[in-house]
């Protein structure tokens, strides 16, 4: 467990050079949980130590809509959207800050076949909805196994973006992604402007994702519930993690 201070502004920074895809990231709903830290740490491999907020663990539920993907050298006529659906908790990993994925549901079989191959993240292949009727958003997901998830909620009006140190920054403002690949971790890295987000209110929620990832939520409804209407996203590809990063050595 680590509850201590890392610098979690430097990921924010754009990367230098040009980036290797571009997307956009729309309607996205996150629900986060507390978790016991000792139910997390059990779940995260062996390279990854969890991080806390003031002591306590998150995990979170993500669905939202993908947009206009294309790698740098796809023309853009031939971008492609679909659905997507993240369970992720927080890490970090020789002193960087980042995002560990437990699964990612996608609406295109492409998707999943091609992030599984290039960066080794859990995609799995689902039948997803969004609607959106009398002010409710509604997303709906489930995969051959049977496996689902399914919420309905409204959106509050008051837009706010992040302060560092904050609980919400600690949450929304992830830029690294860290994952197992051929035995040792990488990392992979996204830039954005801030997420403006709002409260959600949940309406009605079912789901098999967090059991299906091994974490068994508190019954009811999340602690927390935001919504961001969306953000353009520059991705640069997954590399082999390194100690050296942020311009400073993190001793191990």
């Amino acid at each position: 467990m680590i509850d201590m201070n890392i610098d979690r502004i430097a990921p924010t920074c754009r990367p230098s050079g040009r980036c290797d895809g571009t997307q956009s990231w729309q309607s996205l709903l996150f629900m986060h949980w507390r978790v016991p830290v000792e139910t997390l740490s059990r779940v995260i491999p062996s390279a990854l130590e969890l991080d806390t907020f003031q002591g306590d663990a998150y995990l979170g539920i993500v669905p939202f809509q993908m947009r206009a993907i294309r790698p740098r050298w796809l023309p853009r006529s031939m971008a492609f959207n679909f659905l997507e659906t993240n369970v992720r908790t927080y890490v970090v990993h020789r002193g960087r800050p980042g995002v560990y994925f437990f699964s990612l549901d996608a609406s295109s079989r492409l998707a999943v076949m091609a992030a599984r191959w290039g960066w080794s993240l859990p995609y799995f292949y689902a039948s997803m909805s969004h609607r959106l009727d009398s002010g409710k958003i509604r997303y709906k997901s489930r995969r051959a196994s049977g496996v689902r998830h399914d919420v309905s909620f409204r959106v509050g009006t008051e837009e706010s973006i992040s302060q560092p140190g904050t609980l919400d920054h600690f949450l929304f403002e992830r830029y690294l992604l860290f994952v197992e690949r051929h035995g040792e971790v990488h990392v992979g890295q996204v830039h954005h402007d801030p997420y403006r987000v709002r409260t959600a209110e949940i309406d009605e929620l079912d789901d098999d994702l967090a059991r299906a990832a091994g974490v068994d939520l508190p019954v009811g409804m999340p602690d927390l519930a935001h919504y961001c209407d969306g953000v353009d996203v520059e991705v640069f590809g997954i590399q082999p993690a390194t100690i050296e990063s942020a311009g400073h050595t993190v001793s191990t």
